[in-house]
């Protein structure tokens, strides 16, 4: 995928003000708020959270900052990672979480907990004239030695520090987000003050103790300053932004070549958003053409089927995936999550399908699939090892990095499911939902009970008839001529190919109707070392085959100070207790996977698939998502005999 970039504002900010010389993205999201989820699994997804979010304790997640600014805090802190040095992180991610719950909910009990979650940070941040505000435990101290100069930096501590740069980014973002999804001025002031207490920190750093101290993780620093320059209107703050440039990383990448194997994969890639985000504001087209080519190379050699990447938080080599089929701790959601931002913002700068067609991928097996459909519990590692499975955190136990985005990706799921380009309409996800386009007076309706039917219905209201094109996206999974799309009863003639959009422009009215066919097969899917490893598809739904509810150590974390309590550490089931798939019958797949009739997606498969130990039961196909609380297949061996 080679395309020249003309570098984008992320859905984040694009309700901002912008700085004089930004440049305007291709296509635009909606607001958040103007995208309802109505029903299904994401729906379901959503109010889960909801119901995780509103059991924890506001009170406690404002203890480290409330300690650190010398003020008696109202609750115990919470332990785990939050009492282990990175103390006040989650509540950064808790801010972004109300934030994007309340656009996507309205529910009021969301927006009165940031409300009163902004009031005490303001009253921490009046108690230092710096304007700093963290919960980062002694950082005052820490942060006074890097401004003279002294700094000791690793890639996970900074003077002695658990990675405080990675940690107060979570509150710069989280600030971010409760100006720009619900209007809260006092997030804003406090956001600024921050800025500019962080501005005075590095003034007279070099640019090589700057880079020195880059070498700790700091997530994604650049990216929340270009936001706050693009909010402001500020060139200070762009300045600011370009200075937390890592050149170690920006440079290769610049040069087209992937180093990335043996990196730690989570601490890159807010980099590269950040890259992607300043460019957008200094039209540094080198710096965006350095971010599409790591989006390539991560997507098409380092990523496997449920959309994510990693082993044990690192990238593996690209040409040997061994790793990801034998350890526990295989892809990890922050990774995910991150990626699909990154997709997201390259999308709205190139409006290429392909990028749609991951995001759906990642969207539906690894982000839907990493909280606990009934507990809420939120997943740190999803391991690929055959005969494995997963651990979920608990609200009041664990407070990893991924509970944080956990909070986050659940709240947020209609970003992407429709953008626009000027009064054109894209349709990009087929996800009930209803749009409400207020500035254009048209409402959308999308009924659809996809994947489990190969359909989905969208319906017109308009208080006029208008005049606009509506595109919709025709999948990669969805073989050439397949896809069909009628409007009130009558076919659409449209170039038909995979990775594209149908474009239909007509004057629509209310009452106007599109049907849309969206045909699935089913494939397998080699890992991209292409060694001897499938997972099986059904068009983007990774199928897998839920195995035993034996030995599952752990399965909901009880946090001991700093146990790997997030890592499934229960026993390693041996291979000769896999069942294999036959790669004679790869290809043929949609033969070979017969239906249950009690299940709208669910197969069995037949026996010239497999080859199965004797002691090994029947296995059934169901969609990734729908699997917990056991250990499962989700990659296969294969076998040429």
């Amino acid at each position: 995928m080679k395309k020249q970039l003309l570098i984008l504002l992320p859905l984040l900010v694009l309700a901002s003000a912008a700085c004089n010389e930004e440049q305007s993205p291709k296509m635009e999201p909606f607001k958040l708020s103007s995208v309802k989820i109505t029903e299904g699994p994401f729906y379901n997804a959503q109010q889960t959270s909801l119901n995780y979010i509103l059991e924890m304790d506001v009170d406690r997640l404002l203890a480290p900052f409330m300690a650190e600014a010398g003020l008696d805090p109202d609750a115990e802190p919470y332990g785990d990672w939050e009492s282990g040095g990175l103390d006040g992180h989650i509540g950064g991610h808790y801010l972004s979480a109300l934030s994007l719950m309340y656009a996507s909910t309205g529910n009021r009990e969301v927006l009165e907990r940031l409300e009163y979650m902004t009031g005490k940070l303001e009253e921490c941040q009046k108690k230092d004239n710096s304007g700093y505000v963290g919960g980062i435990p002694d950082g005052r101290s820490m942060w006074d030695e890097i401004a003279s100069g002294k700094i000791d930096a690793h890639p996970f501590s900074l003077n002695g520090r658990w990675v405080p740069w990675y940690n107060i980014h979570k509150l710069f973002a989280g600030l971010r987000d409760a100006y720009l999804f619900t209007g809260n001025e006092k997030a804003l002031g406090i956001l600024t003050g921050l800025s500019d207490w962080c501005y005075d920190l590095t003034e007279n750093l070099s640019d090589e103790q700057m880079q020195d101290m880059l070498r700790s993780e700091f997530g994604g620093m650049n990216e929340v300053l270009a936001d706050v320059a693009s909010i402001t209107g500020s060139d200070r703050y762009l300045q600011l932004a370009k200075r937390f440039t890592h050149r170690a990383i920006l440079d290769p990448l610049v040069e087209r070549r992937d180093e990335l194997t043996g990196l730690h994969a989570n601490t890159q890639i807010p980099k590269v958003i950040g890259f992607l985000r300043t460019a957008r504001l200094s039209g540094d087209n080198e710096m965006a053409d350095a971010a599409e080519f790591f989006w390539n190379t991560v997507v098409e050699n380092r990523t496997v089927s449920i959309g994510g990447n990693s082993v044990r938080e690192h990238f593996n080599p690209v040409d040997d995936f061994s790793s990801m089929m034998e350890h526990a701790e295989g892809p990890e959601t922050c990774n995910t999550h991150n990626m699909m931002k990154l997709s997201q913002m390259l999308f709205l700068t190139e409006p290429d399908a392909g990028y749609i067609d991951y995001y759906e991928r990642a969207l539906y097996n690894h982000i839907l699939s990493s909280q606990h459909p009934e507990k809420g519990g939120y997943v740190y590692f999803t391991p690929t090892r055959p005969n494995h499975y997963r651990v979920y955190s608990q609200p009041h136990e664990s407070f990893w990095c991924c509970v944080g985005t956990g909070l986050e990706n659940h709240a947020k799921y209609g970003e992407l499911i429709y953008a626009h380009k000027d009064d054109d309409l894209f349709v990009n996800l087929f996800i009930p939902s209803t749009l409400n386009w207020q500035e254009k007076g048209i409402t959308l309706n999308q009924s659809t009970r996809f994947p489990y039917e190969e359909s989905s219905l969208i319906m017109i209201q308009s208080d006029t008839p208008k005049k606009f094109a509506i595109n919709i996206r025709y999948p990669g999974w969805i073989r050439k001529n397949e896809m069909s799309v009628s409007v009130n009863g009558e076919s659409v003639v449209a170039d038909n190919h995979p990775a594209s959009y149908i474009t239909i422009e007509r004057t629509w009215q209310s009452g106007d109707s599109i049907s849309i066919r969206l045909p699935m097969h089913s494939k397998a899917e080699y890992l991209p070392d292409g060694s001897p490893w499938a997972s099986i598809l059904h068009g983007p739904i990774v199928m897998a085959a839920p195995t035993v509810q034996a030995d599952l150590d752990g399965l909901f974390a009880q946090a001991v100070q700093m146990h790997r309590d997030q890592v499934a550490e229960g026993r390693l089931y041996p291979a000769e207790m896999n069942q294999r798939l036959a790669r004679k019958g790869l290809d043929k797949l949609d033969s070979l996977l017969i239906p249950e009739r009690d299940h709208n997606l669910s197969f069995r498969m037949a026996d010239e698939l497999l080859y199965t130990p004797e002691t090994a039961d029947e296995l059934v196909l169901v969609p990734f998502f729908e699997i917990h609380e056991t250990r499962y297949m989700l990659y296969w061996p294969v076998e040429d005999n």
